[in-house]
């Protein structure tokens, strides 16, 4: 059995792509629905981001079939655009991204405040598959 604590976890990825289009997909609405969510029987219906520093956003995350759904959202603490963007969700949990310019492409690292109900390794995990369905979107669109 996993142990939960409250160290960060961190997901990371590399997409092969120019920054300009790695920041556009991750922080345009219209791309959001496209790539957020972790596996083909669920999708992002709706997305709004008001990418600025104090500036909300909010994206809809549902079962492709409807048996179950969640929204996810929060406030940006810090955009530093092309570079990296810090946000708290609404359940006070902070997230650290960024994006560094790479010979290979773009790198991506994600970190974030663990909740206290499920597995660190399902968490990780979880996260882990949006950021690949965003690198194999990103680097098709």
């Amino acid at each position: 059995m996993d142990t939960i604590t409250n160290e960060k976890i961190t997901i990371r990825t590399t997409v092969h792509a120019p920054i300009e289009k790695v920041w556009e997909t991750w922080t345009s609405p219209n791309h959001i629905t496209a790539w957020n969510f972790a596996s083909d029987d669920w999708h992002a219906p709706f997305a709004e981001n008001d990418l600025r520093t104090g500036g909300s956003f909010r994206c809809r995350m549902e079962a492709r079939d409807g048996s179950m759904g969640f929204d996810f959202g929060g406030t940006y603490d810090l955009v530093d655009p092309m570079k990296r963007i810090d946000y708290t969700m609404e359940d006070g949990r902070k997230v650290n991204v960024t994006f560094t310019e790479t010979e290979n492409g773009v790198d991506v690292a994600e970190t974030f405040d663990p909740e206290q109900t499920n597995p660190r390794d399902m968490q990780r995990d979880g996260w882990q598959s949006i950021l690949d369905n965003y690198r194999k979107y990103t680097e098709t669109v």
